[in-house]
C-alpha cells in the first residue's frame, strides 16, 4: 500500500465509514477502509459479522441493520486494513498508520474521516473508582464479547444509549439495581419548543417509549431528577478500594443505593482529535455543549479534500452517519471526475432529504438530554485529567495564576498529557477554565492536538 496513490482513503469502519467506501468504490474508485478494530462496524455495529442468533436478538433491530452494511462493503471491491491504528493525516492527504507492529503510510487524493463520537466526560465524585465505567465502554463487551455485569448494576445519567443499554440488559436477564437519570421537567419544558419537528420523527420517538416502557415493566426502579451525584467507595476483602454505592438526592430527598458495578452516561461528543490535528476551523456547538468542525454541505473541511463523515462531525446517529457517508462519496467522485456535478446533484438529492428527515428528532433529543451543568463542571475535589490525576480544584489554581486555556493547563500541571491525549478530559478542561474566567467555552478552545494521535513507540516510528 506505501508505494499506491489511493483515490480515496477512509479512516474508521461505522455505518458512516462503511457506506462512504463502498459508495466510493461503486464509483469506480480505489478506495481503502482503515480501521484499529479486528472487524467492521464501528460502536454502533461493533462485531456485526460474527455475532450469533442470541447476541443479535438481544441487541435489537437497530443493530441488526449493520450486518446489510458491512455485506455491500465487503461486495463493493474496497480495500480493507483491520487492525490499522492511524496515527497521523496530513494536510497534504499522506495517511501514516500502524498495522502488526510496522508502520506504513500512503498518498491518497482524498481522505474521509468516519471517525465517530466518544462519550461525554462525567466527572463527579468517585467516577476513576473500579467498578465505575461508561455505558458505552459497557455496551462494547455486550456487543464484542456477550459479557455483561455479575452483580446488579446502577445506571446513571442521561440520554437514549442510557435507556438502550438498559432495555438490552433487561432482554440478556441481567438484572439492574436501579436507573437513575439527571433529566428534570425543567429539561422536558425546554424540548417541548422541539416538539413538533419531533413528531415528523414518530418512529424513533416510538423507539425511545418502548425501551422506557420494557425497563418499566421489568420491575427496574427508576428515579428522576437526580442531583448531587456521588459515588462511595468501599473496601474489598484484599484492601482494594472500589465503588461500593451511588448516593443522590431528588427534590432535597437524599437516596443511596448500593452497587459494585455503576454504569455512567451523558450522552457523546464528536471525535474530533484528527480534524484538530489538522489545523481545520471548529465551532462551539452550544446545542450538544462540544467543539465540532466546520464542514460543507458535503463534509469537506476547510482543509481541500479531507472530509468529515458521520458523528465526527455533529451528533446524529448511525442512520444519519450512513446518509452522510454516501453523501461525501458523490461529492469526492465528482471532485475526482469520475461523475460530473450534475450526477452527484441527482443521486444525493433523495440522500440529503433523508438526512433531513433523519436529523429532525436532534434537536428534541439535545434540548431534553442537555448534561447538567454540575455534572459537566466539577467541584474543586473532583479528578478531571484521570491521567496525570489532575483536579478541578487544581485547575481552577492555575487560572488565578495567569492559565488562560487548555494548553497552558498542561504547563502549569501536565493536564492532558496522559496516554489518552485529552480524550477524557478535554471538554471538562475547557468548560473548567471557560467557568472560571467567567468566558463562553468558544473563547477558551480546546487542547491543540498533535500526532501521533494514537500511541506510538519509538522502534515502531523508526521502522517507516
Amino acid at each position: 500500500m506505501a508505494a499506491d496513490t489511493i483515490d480515496v482513503a477512509v479512516i474508521g469502519a461505522g455505518p458512516a465509514g462503511l457506506a462512504a467506501a463502498t459508495q466510493a468504490a461503486r464509483a469506480g474508485l480505489s478506495v481503502v477502509l482503515l480501521d484499529e478494530q479486528e472487524a467492521v462496524g464501528g460502536q454502533i455495529y461493533r462485531a456485526i459479522e460474527r455475532s450469533d442468533a442470541q447476541r443479535r436478538t438481544i441487541l435489537g433491530a437497530d443493530y441488526v441493520a449493520g450486518a446489510a452494511l458491512a455485506s455491500e462493503f465487503a461486495r463493493s471491491g474496497a480495500r480493507y486494513a483491520p487492525n490499522a491504528s492511524v496515527w497521523q493525516v496530513t494536510r497534504e492527504r499522506t495517511v501514516h498508520y500502524l498495522k502488526d507492529g510496522k508502520v506504513s503510510s500512503f498518498e491518497a487524493r482524498r481522505v474521509v474521516l468516519a471517525t465517530g463520537a466518544l462519550e461525554r466526560p462525567f466527572p463527579i465524585p468517585g467516577w476513576t473508582l473500579p467498578g465505575v465505567m461508561t455505558a458505552g465502554a459497557a455496551q462494547i463487551l455486550l456487543k464484542s464479547a456477550g459479557e455483561v455485569p455479575a452483580e446488579p448494576a446502577i445506571l446513571v445519567g442521561c440520554g437514549p444509549l442510557l435507556y438502550l443499554l438498559g432495555w438490552q440488559y433487561v432482554r440478556a436477564g441481567v438484572p439492574i439495581r436501579a436507573l437513575v437519570d439527571t433529566t428534570r421537567h425543567e429539561d422536558r419544558w425546554r424540548a417541548k419548543r422541539h416538539m413538533l419537528s419531533a413528531l415528523r420523527a414518530w418512529p424513533y420517538l416510538s423507539k425511545g417509549l418502548q425501551l422506557m416502557r420494557t425497563l418499566r415493566e421489568a420491575g427496574v426502579p427508576m428515579h428522576e431528577a437526580a442531583d448531587d451525584l456521588r459515588v462511595e467507595s468501599g473496601i474489598d476483602e484484599d484492601g482494594s478500594e472500589r465503588a461500593r454505592a451511588l448516593n443522590f438526592s431528588v427534590r432535597g430527598v437524599s437516596h443511596r443505593i448500593e452497587a459494585n458495578v455503576i454504569l455512567l452516561h451523558q450522552g457523546v461528543v464528536p471525535n474530533t482529535q484528527f480534524t484538530l490535528s489538522l489545523r481545520a476551523s471548529h465551532k462551539w456547538d452550544d446545542a450538544q455543549l462540544c467543539f465540532a468542525p466546520v464542514t460543507d454541505q458535503w463534509g469537506e473541511l476547510d482543509v481541500p479534500g479531507i472530509f468529515v463523515a458521520g458523528d465526527g462531525s455533529g451528533i446524529g446517529g448511525a442512520q444519519a452517519a450512513e446518509t452522510q457517508g454516501k453523501v461525501t462519496a458523490l461529492a469526492i467522485a465528482a471532485q475526482l471526475g469520475v461523475i460530473d456535478t450534475a450526477a452527484r446533484n441527482r443521486s444525493a438529492a433523495p440522500l440529503l432529504r433523508r438526512l433531513a428527515d433523519v436529523m429532525r428528532i436532534r434537536p428534541f433529543l439535545d434540548s431534553l438530554y442537555r448534561p447538567r451543568d454540575e455534572n459537566r463542571v466539577p467541584k474543586d475535589e473532583v479528578i478531571v485529567c484521570r491521567c496525570e490525576e489532575v483536579t478541578a480544584g487544581e485547575l481552577r489554581s492555575f487560572v488565578k495564576l495567569g492559565c488562560l486555556g487548555p494548553n497552558q493547563a498542561k504547563s502549569f500541571g501536565r493536564c492532558g498529557m496522559g496516554p489518552c491525549q485529552g480524550r477524557l478530559c478535554g471538554l471538562t478542561v475547557t468548560e473548567v477554565i471557560a467557568d472560571a474566567r467567567s468566558v463562553p467555552p468558544e473563547t477558551i478552545g480546546y487542547y491543540r492536538i498533535r500526532p501521533p494521535i494514537k500511541p506510538l513507540t519509538l522502534g515502531e516510528l523508526a521502522g517507516e
